[in-house]
């Protein structure tokens, strides 16, 4: 989506002396597999943000029920700017007047490994599966896991583009299929919730739900 510097959209929406979010100055994230985070963001409308990482960036959707891991269910994922690696590290509330104000909370996080292939079942760049509109991955996050494929059917050139997103294989236990409600929801990383982190309120520990 972005021209020039990956997050120059990204760094142009913000007020860095305002905002306690990345500016997105540090490298990559370290870890062998590429990172994945979904957040619960309560901004204007409450949604999830599904964050994958990309050639140095996260790649970014906004997903207003966030993921199932149940294969019928289909959750609309909207293309957002690419934010930084830092940003898979931030919960906590964005100021009033910053875009995208609100409270955000880690609600998982893991690595992913892609399983996009060819014809000739050859793998397929991540970066170059996603300019082709279709990628499968496999999650290994702590409320996560298996394969999830997005698949790009409208937008580009400039528009929000739609990928839905979707549970590969088997379905979850019937203990985790569907999205819990988001105000309900806890922090994988600190057990609060989104209030809970609004308040002010000290880590508790990490939560599943």
């Amino acid at each position: 989506m972005s021209r020039g510097h990956p997050l120059e959209t990204y760094r142009r929406k913000r007020h860095f002396d305002r905002t306690t979010e990345p500016r997105g100055d540090a490298g990559p994230s370290g870890t062998t597999a590429p990172c994945f985070v979904v957040q619960i963001h309560d901004a204007s409308t409450p949604h999830f943000d599904f964050r994958l990482e990309v050639d140095g960036v996260l790649r970014s959707w906004s997903v207003s029920k966030g993921p199932s891991t149940h294969p019928e269910d289909k959750r609309l994922a909207m293309s957002t700017e690419d934010h930084p690696l830092e940003y898979r590290d931030f919960e906590g509330v964005i100021a009033e007047g910053e875009y995208g104000a609100g409270t955000v909370i880690v609600w998982d996080e893991g690595t992913y490994r892609p399983l996009t292939h060819d014809k000739r079942n050859r793998p397929v760049p991540f970066a170059d599966a996603l300019a082709a509109g279709h990628v499968s991955f496999h999650l290994d996050g702590g409320k996560l896991r298996g394969g999830f494929a997005l698949t790009r059917f409208r937008g580009g050139d400039g528009e929000r583009e739609s990928w839905p997103l979707v549970k590969e294989g088997r379905a979850g236990s019937a203990r985790q299929r569907g999205t819990p409600d988001p105000a309900r929801a806890r922090s994988v990383r600190t057990g609060r919730t989104l209030r809970q982190v609004a308040e002010g309120r000290p880590a508790g520990g990490s939560a599943r739900r």
